[in-house]
């Protein structure tokens, strides 16, 4: 890329992908697991635009994921990335405009490459060189997408129509039109055509390019967007965007907004290797496979035994699983939810979500290791008025100053050491060291250490929800 005109990468981390579901949630989203590599997804994405001709990127994500997104991206070593936080979703077009009209403030003509955070490329070189040729039609004014090639006559995705080559930038054509996920039949007929690819979600444009497609088509959104921009609040790292303003803009996606309305649409055909990771038939065919197809992902020291069986993909997070006599199967293993089927309902999983939503179930939602900016807690036993959850805290963090009205604490710290406040004292508690909390009073837990800091909480009292908590005081900006 030219490195004296940086690509601008914005990545979307909006979405909740139930179809990879026990494992995505809307807690703690696909786009934060390692699905295909020892990254995450997230950092996959932000690892293919790193380096000579391109800055630091731009998020915009769920308010609620801030600092997981801040934490995954800081461990891959990217300094200077924006992070705009959604207050509720609104879909990929008021997102990306959030991210155009922040550049816009000081460079208007910048290129800006859209990107979802939860997407699998397997061919790099292939997409910088199509990244080449979008950011050149962009640069005569184009919204660029591109399009992959279909390897198969796939039901689950958007197609585009290419019509003509564009002049003077080889590579690129016009978009004739784009299309629907069709059926089975008319899928057929779009690969045997030639000229219908995969709508792949990305685009390049510069942000004045987009602005303006934005005001012609979707006015109502600009205008939504630009209020809650100029009421937004800087929070630590992060833009908070109005969430009055927002959250009274349209839902609409880009491709509704501005790409299929646009006489400025263009497309990039490539083959890229590229996966929206939709389902788990998605990573079944992404994984490595044995000599009978079988797929297998253990993580966190689980294993995975297949005997007579073929073409399955079966996933633990911790319980050895052994799948015996079974074909074209998904099993998926987490420490609260086992999911079983064939791979010929990957699409259906969003089924069961809806149907644990309904019954109140957390696990719809929910993990039971929880994300906190400090580090993690997870639950190991609950029982009538008491609880046990391992806690760890990451070195130089701390909790917030808080006191619960209903239960009191017992701390035992098993690696590292802790400094405690309990009202007016604190306490340097040391691995093998205990500490008692009492109903009530002041208390913070605090890693002054140089490795995490790990201890068993036991709680006991008339209740143990986590909304009993009253912060005092928090680094984290947390009410």
């Amino acid at each position: 890329m030219d490195a004296a005109s940086p690509i601008i990468p914005v990545i979307l981390s909006g979405g909740s992908g139930t179809r990879l579901w026990p494992v995505s949630r809307a807690s703690f989203p696909k786009q934060f697991w390692p699905l295909v590599s020892d990254l995450t997804m997230i950092q996959e994405t932000a690892s293919r635009a790193r380096g000579p001709g391109f800055t630091a990127p731009i998020v915009v994500c769920n308010q609620e994921h801030r600092f997981v997104v801040a934490e995954q991206l800081r461990a891959l070593g990217l300094d200077g990335t924006r992070i705009l936080l959604e207050p509720v979703g609104r879909n990929s077009a008021p997102a990306i405009l959030a991210a155009a009209l922040v550049v816009a403030e000081t460079n208007p003509d910048a290129v800006l490459w859209m990107m979802a955070a939860d997407a699998a490329i397997r061919d790099v070189p292939a997409l910088h060189k199509a990244l080449a040729v979008a950011v050149a039609a962009a640069r005569a004014g184009h919204v660029v997408t591109f399009g992959m090639r279909p390897t198969a006559p796939e039901t689950g995705f958007g197609y585009i129509e290419r019509a003509d080559a564009l002049a003077g930038v080889p590579g690129a054509f016009a978009v004739a039109r784009f299309l629907e996920k069709p059926d089975a039949e008319t899928a057929e007929g779009f690969v045997a055509s030639g000229r219908h690819l995969w709508n792949s979600g990305m685009f390049v444009f510069t942000a004045a390019a987009l602005i303006a497609e934005m005001q012609a088509h979707a006015p109502e959104v600009v205008a939504a967007v630009r209020t809650a921009l100029d009421a937004s609040v800087a929070d630590l790292d992060f833009i908070r965007l109005d969430p009055v303003a927002f959250g009274a803009c349209p839902s609409i996606s880009l491709d509704y907004a501005v790409a299929e309305r646009t006489s400025r649409a263009a497309v990039v055909p490539a083959d890229l290797g590229w996966s929206d990771v939709g389902s788990w038939g998605a990573l079944w065919e992404l994984g490595a496979k044995d000599e009978h197809g079988n797929v297998a992902a253990a993580s966190h020291g689980a294993a995975v035994l297949f005997e007579a069986a073929r073409n399955c993909y079966v996933r633990s997070d911790g319980p050895v699983t052994a799948v015996l006599g079974l074909e074209d199967a998904v099993v998926v293993v987490t420490d609260d939810a086992v999911l079983a089927m064939h791979r010929d309902r990957a699409q259906d999983v969003k089924a069961v979500v809806d149907r644990l939503r309904a019954m109140k179930r957390p696990e719809a939602t929910t993990h039971n290791r929880v994300y906190r900016p400090w580090g993690f807690y997870e639950s190991l036993i609950q029982g009538e008025r008491f609880q046990v959850k391992r806690i760890v805290v990451h070195p130089g963090q701390k909790l917030s100053l808080q006191k619960h009205f209903h239960r009191a604490e017992h701390w035992v710290v098993v690696q590292g050491s802790a400094l405690v406040t309990r009202d007016a004292e604190e306490k340097l508690v040391r691995e093998n060291e205990s500490i008692y909390l009492p109903l009530g009073c002041v208390h913070r837990l605090d890693n002054p250490g140089r490795i995490p800091l790990t201890l068993i909480e036991v709680q006991s009292g008339s209740y143990l929800g986590e909304d009993d908590i009253v912060r005092l005081e928090d680094t984290y900006g947390r009410s």
